[in-house]
């Protein structure tokens, strides 16, 4: 026969198998969450305050499963039959969140390849204005967004504010590949070969398959020197649409739509993070969902995002059997 101190080593193996496979299993799932889930995330308007706080409170119920074992009144015991239940259960439950997750991004994610987007906006805030709403879409769907900003906004602001706000405005939408360019604001025309070298590298590096950018319709001068200088370095990318800025002249003439219902919100918080522009007409939360109201109006949704075709090339993703 086995003497007490035999049994209670083995009562404490026990244990600690228990307890791991229950801690791992809290533990692991919200590291799912908080890393895999991050692109539906976006859509809810959950940032990443919301998900530490998550992985934070996971962390205290995957050790407080540890301990609720380990240091139950008395000595390291046995666990009862409802504990390694739980644990497994807890363990199972886990795996099916995780293949469930799975699939609901798969549906989300029809495209057989993934696609990488390539936003260039003259300043700070373009991006949040003009397209937000459809680079959510995109980093919702899984999608590679890469943003460039031609300039730092200085004759507009201040030039350090609006540098973090664009970061700040693009994390929102759940972009993080952000660079911002310090050529000269208000003057862009001048610094024509600069841009396109810049593009050009970016185009190298990243192999985008759709650019989006001004459009040539633009009463801004740096919009359309921006518009030109991509389509020169860009002159072999298959897909490039022009979005709409608040200063596109009456000529704009968008062909394509994005259905943006489900983002509207995060474009609209996105925006008013350019708090050094908030006192532009066209940064209050009306104007944003005004026009992507008239927007979806013409698309037959609640809002949506216009964008004019350079050229677009479809992949419908099927295959010859």
């Amino acid at each position: 026969m086995q003497d007490s101190s035999t049994l209670r080593r083995k009562s404490w193996r026990i244990s600690m198998i228990v307890a791991v496979l229950g801690a791992s299993a809290c533990l692991g799932l919200t590291l799912y969450v908080a890393v895999r889930m991050d692109r539906a995330l976006v859509s809810a308007e959950v940032g990443a305050p919301v998900r530490w706080m998550l992985l934070l409170f996971a962390s205290v119920l995957g050790l407080g499963y540890f301990f609720l074992i380990f240091h139950a009144p008395g000595v390291p015991h046995t666990p009862t039959q409802l504990e390694v239940l739980g644990t497994v259960a807890l363990c199972l439950v886990t795996a099916l969140f995780v293949v469930f997750i799975e699939a609901v991004h798969a549906r989300r994610s029809p495209d057989a390849q993934s696609k990488r987007v390539l936003v260039v906006g003259a300043h700070p805030d373009d991006l949040e204005l003009a397209c937000g709403g459809t680079v959510a879409s995109y980093v919702d769907g899984g999608h590679q967004v890469k943003v460039l900003v031609m300039s730092r906004g200085q004759q507009g602001g201040n030039p350090s504010v609006r540098l973090r706000e664009a970061h700040a405005g693009a994390a929102l939408l759940g972009v993080h590949d952000v660079t911002v360019h310090d050529f000269p604001d208000t003057q862009l025309s001048n610094a024509n070969g600069g841009m396109i070298r810049t593009i050009e590298r970016a185009i190298s590096t990243f192999a985008p398959t759709v650019i989006l950018t001004h459009s040539e319709h633009d009463h801004h001068q740096d919009h359309q020197a921006v518009h030109r200088a991509v389509l020169r370095a860009g002159r072999q990318a298959s897909s490039i649409l022009c979005f709409e800025s608040p200063s596109v002249t009456r000529h704009f003439n968008p062909a394509m739509f994005v259905d943006i219902d489900a983002f509207i919100d995060v474009k609209v918080k996105a925006v008013q993070t350019h708090r050094d522009q908030a006192g532009k007409p066209y940064m209050s939360s009306n104007r944003v969902r005004g026009i992507a109201a008239f927007r979806g109006a013409q698309a037959k949704c609640d809002y949506a995002e216009g964008f004019e075709l350079v050229r677009y090339l479809q992949n419908t993703g099927g295959r010859i059997s």
